[in-house]
């Protein structure tokens, strides 16, 4: 019989650098539970090389993997790029000698579109539809749960007063907009504009749930120009919440309307220059600031955009306050999942030009998820800041398996190019939906599979039934989608309860805030059971507030092959820890999130095979989590002190001593890890403060990577002579 394998996902930014440190310290380790592991690179660089043949396309090879039932996978955080990070990868490859062409924007002969068609996979979630064959069970371990509330992370005040508040759009949103229906019989589909077919959807299943909106560009424009209006009126910050890197099409453009109605007057001023240049509002102020540089107006147009952030009015959201980049500067600055819950935290507030906490507007256009964020601004400034040492936790159930909603809505999302109609047909030619559109509005339409939501109703109850928590359905019968997938709960979950009844609820996403929060200031724990978006909202929302990230969350996927992925937590704030390693070696990344998933991945291990040398190994890693949690080792966020380096170690030296207690060899291992800690720690901060060379940051120089991540040739010389 073979031995069992886990492979462990390369990626980018700071978990990339981390892996540098823990993964020789984990190999060691688990060759003594019998069990390979082995790096699978994903990473953007990687992704865009196999694109052109450089290497292996290792993103395809572990999409078959993954339907095997023996797929064992940790996937750490991955960037989802929009096209100035794109951009930037394919310049930096290029630097490297990789003879790669260049990004076109607006691709217009054969050659031009065949290379951005190999370009548009490595955009946006290209990772996760193809990976994820399975629903998502998100939740913090009991033993990080606990800490939280005996180490509260600080959340601000809100004042009394407080006039912070979530604009969204009451006309002609996706919400509105929304059609769907479920399909009757094996299907081809076709998406036409006018009668004339524009895109496929193929293979649509019996049961399959298949839904479609769009957003009227002129309504989108003229909410945000209100909205501007009205935080220059109450003298707010203005500030826009999207997730371009995920919604890859759509978000994109609905970013790109901001650009231009933020900074009205330049658009309008240089509108010559900037169709000369081919600006492209869609990828912000950073983008067009580039472009610029070959125009004879570029101090002016400069000044004008310097002006209107300096002096104008309402002040703008700040990404970095000291070089005054803006809300508006890039599209993957603003990913609504990592900005809006510091909204909460703050007390109302992001920060402004001058580098101050200002009470902002949150500009949500879509009425799908901003009015659950509204719920909860609402709440706290009614009822006061949440409390993390009595708050209860809310963990998530979610449907993402077979490219569930709208991971799966890239293919069939588009600018409309003109007036006029957008049908969805089936192979007979009978409409299902029916669209009235006009030119540049933006159409999408989204899918979830029969047997993707019928195994979501399933976890969900089986959570449910093993915590004693009530589930809620965040679902709203006002949806289309929704109320599709409310007749699919109806009818899937009676065959659960019948068996073992459970509490449960179905409720819109704004009532099921609402209960969610009543729950949670009463010290009482809820299972939000939801869509893939919402998914991805409320475990970065919930844990930020409860435990001071999302990284520390695990992330559990039942493959519906048998197998499992594990995913490591949230990579929102990661460029902001690879800048300050770059600047003076400190990586404050926590690998809480790799060292939990690495747990469960080695317990579904024992689980199938019973291996009792796998179970020794994993019950030593439990251990040393809770000891590591216990002892307080997660990296700090200042230079000089304890880093990502130094977590490591610590875990290395608990992990060895729980082993070490029925293993003679770690025993000797976790012996000299303890006598060598001063001198470890020592060399381990010996590096900090100063600058890191690491080669590259889309594609890093791993000879350089390592180095700067192991710095300690005491603790090498230790972990290498396992």
């Amino acid at each position: 019989m073979s031995k069992p394998k886990i492979i462990w996902t390369k990626i980018d930014e700071a978990p990339a650098l981390a892996t540098y440190s823990l993964y020789p310290i984990v190999e060691k380790f688990l060759k003594e539970a019998g069990v390979e592991i082995e790096q699978s690179d994903i990473s953007l660089a990687g992704r865009v090389l196999a694109a052109f043949g450089y290497m292996d396309d290792e993103l395809a090879k572990l999409g078959e993997f993954v339907n095997k039932p023996e797929a064992n996978i940790i996937k750490l955080p991955n960037i989802s790029a929009s096209v100035p990070q794109l951009k930037a990868c394919i310049a930096e490859l290029q630097e490297k000698g990789f003879d790669l062409p260049n990004y076109p924007e607006n691709p217009e002969s054969e050659e031009e579109k065949e290379i951005a068609a190999k370009y548009a996979k490595c955009l946006g979630s290209a990772v996760n539809p193809v990976l994820r064959q399975g629903n998502s069970d998100r939740r913090a371990a009991a033993a990080v749960k606990k800490f939280a509330q005996k180490h509260p992370p600080r959340l601000k005040p809100f004042s009394p007063d407080c006039k912070a508040y979530v604009a969204y759009m009451n006309e002609g949103d996706f919400y509105e907009n929304e059609q769907s229906v479920i399909a009757t019989k094996d299907d081809n589909y076709t998406i036409e504009l006018n009668g004339k077919v524009i895109k496929t959807i193929d293979n649509v299943e019996k049961d399959e749930v298949v839904s479609a909106s769009f957003m009227s560009a002129k309504k989108l424009s003229t909410f945000l120009a209100q909205t501007i209006e009205d935080a220059k009126a109450k003298d707010l910050l203005w500030s826009i919440h999207l997730k371009a890197t995920m919604m890859k099409v759509s978000d994109p453009i609905m970013f790109g309307h901001a650009v231009k109605e933020f900074f009205k007057e330049v658009f309008e001023k240089y509108a010559d220059e900037f169709e000369k240049l081919g600006v492209n509002p869609d990828l912000g102020i950073g983008d067009l600031l580039k472009k610029i540089e070959k125009s004879e107006k570029k101090e002016e147009i400069k000044a004008d955009i310097e002006r209107i952030i300096k002096e104008g009015k309402p002040n703008i959201a700040m990404v970095d306050s000291d070089n005054l980049i803006t809300n508006l500067h890039f599209s993957n600055d603003i990913i609504i999942d990592a900005s809006m819950p510091p909204v909460i935290r703050e007390g109302g507030k992001m920060w402004n030009k001058e580098g101050e906490l200002q009470e902002c507007v949150a500009v949500i256009p879509d009425r799908s998820y901003a009015l659950m964020y509204d719920e909860i601004l609402e709440d706290c400034k009614e009822k006061g800041q949440f409390d993390p040492s009595t708050m209860g936790h809310v963990s998530n159930v979610g449907l993402m398996a077979k490219k569930a909603e709208e991971y799966g809505s890239h293919p069939y999302t588009f600018r409309v190019p003109e007036d006029g109609v957008v049908e969805v047909k089936d192979s007979d030619g009978n409409v299902l939906m029916s669209f009235k559109v006009e030119k540049g509005d933006i159409w999408r339409a989204y899918r979830a599979k029969d047997d993707a939501i019928k195994d979501w109703i399933r976890l969900a109850h089986e959570r449910g039934k093993l915590t004693g928590d009530p589930i809620v359905f965040w679902l709203d019968s006002n949806r289309a989608h929704d109320a599709n997938m409310i007749k699919k709960v109806v009818e899937y979950l009676p065959q659960y309860l019948e068996k073992e009844p459970i509490e449960y609820h179905i409720m819109a996403p704004k009532l099921a805030m609402r209960y969610t929060l009543k729950r949670s200031r009463a010290g009482l724990n809820t299972i939000s059971v939801t869509g893939n978006v919402l998914r991805d909202y409320l475990t970065d929302l919930f844990p930020i507030l409860e435990l001071g990230t999302s990284a520390k969350m695990m992330s559990i996927v039942p493959l519906l092959a048998g197998g499992g992925l594990f995913e490591t937590g949230a990579g929102g704030s990661a460029p902001k820890h690879v800048q300050q390693f770059l600047k003076e070696s400190h990586l404050r990344w926590d690998s809480l999130g790799e060292f939990l998933a690495l747990a469960e991945s080695l317990r579904m291990i024992y689980n199938k095979t019973g291996n009792e040398k796998v179970k020794e190994v994993l019950d030593a890693l439990d251990k040393a989590n809770e000891a590591y949690l216990e002892n307080n080792k997660a990296p700090s966020r200042k230079a000089g002190e304890p880093d990502n380096k130094a977590s490591h170690f610590y875990l290395a030296m608990y992990w060895a001593k729980e082993l070490g207690k029925t293993n003679p060899k770690f025993a000797e291992v976790a012996k000299k890890l303890e006598e060598n800690e001063e001198k470890i720690l020592q060399e381990l901060l010996s590096v900090e403060g100063k600058p890191a060379d690491i080669g590259g940051y889309y594609k890093m120089d791993d000879a350089k990577a390592e180095a700067a991540m192991r710095p300690s040739k005491t603790f090498n010389e230790i972990i290498d002579s396992i």
